[in-house]
């Protein structure tokens, strides 16, 4: 291994932060007390204060890294580990209420750091690997879906979210003015009657009946009922009520992150009735370290949704896309108070030509 090699793969090593989230949420789940808020006070506080002190930085890759770096199977494993992690922390969470006691509090901080679990290291991972090609790692990523009981947001968000995106059309497009609250409503009952949409058409594109092994969304449903029945019948129907919960946390902080990254952005409309392609403008960027590698480059949301399918560690920053004042865990409390959230963004928010 040359000393270059040597240092490049040093620096890769920094995605291994993200872990650092599950491993909170083992504290939280382990502990009594004021312990178990670790992993929001980790999340919402250390990272922020982190992100406040590290400088953030530019990476360009050239054609040879970009090749050596997309076919480089540790950034695969980065995300695969991520399975055995989130699974194993929150059914021991899940056994953990099961067997003790806790108080109102400590139940509030266990539940809000599985939550938390779930929205970073599974439907963030789920994400990425719902864009890849090969049917093992979509799997994979809507295996990471099921517990989030969100599990139709691989379709809508691959043949929705990414073709409709800065449009009326997409309701994972916050609008201008508009709050977070309202956007959880609309956004979630929206974005599951468009994956019912594209499901239907996808089965009369390829002449299948709505009781089909095709149907994605049925088996969905299935799934989720049958991983709820299952810790129902072992675990009782408390924790499946905290099961439950845990779930609406993760993809509302989901929706939350939805809110951020397309807040007041908008595709202009061409004479033929049509929009503009999808540019890096219609996204806003994040480039604040911390919360870059904890979400696997998902903050260089911009580039993401220029290029789709291009994998986290080859995400570039793009500079003269919208910028958001901060990473992403202050833009999320930012955005939970309405007011200061309008008054810091609404002119940071670019006009349409």
């Amino acid at each position: 291994m040359y000393l270059s090699d040597y240092f490049d793969f040093m620096n890769d090593l920094k995605y291994l932060f993200a872990y650092t989230v599950p491993l909170a949420a083992l504290v939280s789940v382990s502990g009594n007390g004021f312990v178990a808020f670790t992993a929001p006070i980790y999340v919402f506080i250390f990272i922020p204060l982190l992100e406040a002190i590290l400088a953030d930085y530019d990476t360009h890759y050239t054609e040879e890294e970009q090749v050596n770096r997309k076919f480089n199977r540790f950034f695969d494993l980065m995300l695969y580990l991520n399975i055995p992690f989130v699974f194993g922390v929150l059914f021991f969470g899940f056994f953990q209420l099961y067997t003790n006691s806790y108080t109102t509090a400590e139940y509030f901080g266990i539940i809000l750091s599985l939550g938390i679990l779930l929205a970073t290291n599974a439907i963030n991972v789920a994400h990425e690997l719902g864009h890849r090609k090969t049917t093992f790692d979509r799997t994979l990523g809507k295996l990471l879906l099921l517990p989030c009981l969100y599990m139709h947001f691989y379709l809508e968000h691959n043949f929705g979210h990414h073709k409709n995106v800065a449009t009326p059309a997409d309701p994972a497009t916050s609008r201008l003015n508009q709050n977070v609250y309202g956007f959880w409503f609309t956004s979630v009952v929206k974005q599951y009657m468009n994956a019912w949409t594209i499901q239907m058409q996808l089965l009369k594109q390829q002449e299948r009946s709505f009781v089909s092994i095709k149907n994605d969304m049925l088996f969905y449903h299935l799934f989720q009922a049958g991983y709820l029945a299952l810790i129902f019948y072992f675990l009782g129907s408390f924790v499946m009520l905290c099961a439950l919960i845990v779930g609406t946390i993760s993809f509302l902080f989901l929706e939350t992150i939805n809110y951020i990254e397309h807040y007041g952005l908008q595709r202009k409309k061409l004479p033929s009735g049509r929009y503009e392609r999808v540019q890096p403008h219609h996204s806003w960027n994040s480039n604040h370290y911390i919360g870059r590698i904890v979400l696997y480059e998902l903050t260089r949301h911009s580039d993401h949704h220029f290029k789709a399918s291009k994998k986290y560690q080859l995400l570039e920053n793009i500079t003269d896309s919208p910028q958001l004042p901060f990473g992403y865990p202050t833009s999320i409390l930012v955005a939970m108070v309405p007011p200061l959230w309008f008054k810091l963004m609404n002119s940071r928010v670019p006009a349409v030509a």
